[in-house]
């Protein structure tokens, strides 16, 4: 009963056209519009708003959500971190499958941009690039130049939807390696030259060349898990 109501719901949203951050019909039109109990429509709109679906406000309304990816990266990174707790055969399996489902979609999106990524947005990631090698210099990691980088890698698609799926991936990765004390690289320097090679490569506009420097990029990635997951169990 609570999934149809859920469902009738995001119908109606669907119907009357409405956008994120509109307010939703109250309560007690809810209920006269679906027929159903108060206490059915409240716990309907609590499960929406853990999709993000819906925003409760409470003591103003309900209005539609933004529909995000934070419920995807909160159920990945449970899902990783259950198995992290049970045998390091399917911890490793765990977080392999998050990285590679980020690869895939990665050596994709990058070579669709090879021959349109703007120069002003090569200048940009070699900038991130100059900071993440500051800072290996001072033997610091970078997580937030790792994500900035990804994001205007890909920002001349246009699409919106790239950098939410690549942040949820993203914020999944990480959660999980905070979570397991993994936050440290040990070789940063290394992580800030597999980065600065994705850019020359895109400079060329050679595909085969920036093909090899993303699989390169996350072998990089894979090396430093799996001497992470020496330490589980």
């Amino acid at each position: 009963m609570g999934g149809q109501i859920q469902s009738e719901i995001m119908q109606l949203i669907l119907d009357r056209g409405l956008r994120p951050g509109q307010v939703l019909p109250t309560e007690t039109e809810l209920m006269d519009d679906l027929g159903v109990s108060r206490n059915s429509v409240r716990e309907a709109l609590k499960a929406l708003q853990a999709l993000d679906i819906v925003e409760i406000r409470h003591g103003y309304g309900t209005y539609v959500g933004q529909a995000s990816l934070t419920p995807l990266a909160d159920g990945l990174t449970f899902r990783t971190l259950v198995q992290l707790g049970g045998d390091p055969i399917d911890a490793a399996q765990a977080l392999g499958e998050i990285l590679q489902v980020r690869e895939v979609l990665e050596e994709g999106l990058v070579l669709r941009i090879v021959d349109s990524v703007p120069d002003s947005d090569l200048d940009e990631l070699d900038s991130i690039v100059g900071r993440m090698e500051a800072r290996a210099k001072q033997g610091e990691v970078f997580p937030e130049e790792d994500r900035d980088f990804h994001e205007v890698l890909y920002r001349s698609l246009g699409n919106t939807l790239v950098p939410q799926l690549l942040g949820a991936f993203w914020n999944v990765f990480h959660r999980v390696a905070g979570a397991r004390g993994w936050a440290d690289d040990p070789s940063p320097m290394g992580t800030a030259r597999r980065h600065r090679e994705i850019v020359r490569a895109l400079r060329a506009r050679d595909r085969e060349r920036v093909r090899a420097a993303m699989s390169t990029h996350f072998r990089g990635i894979e090396s430093r898990a799996r001497k992470a997951m020496r330490g589980v169990g």
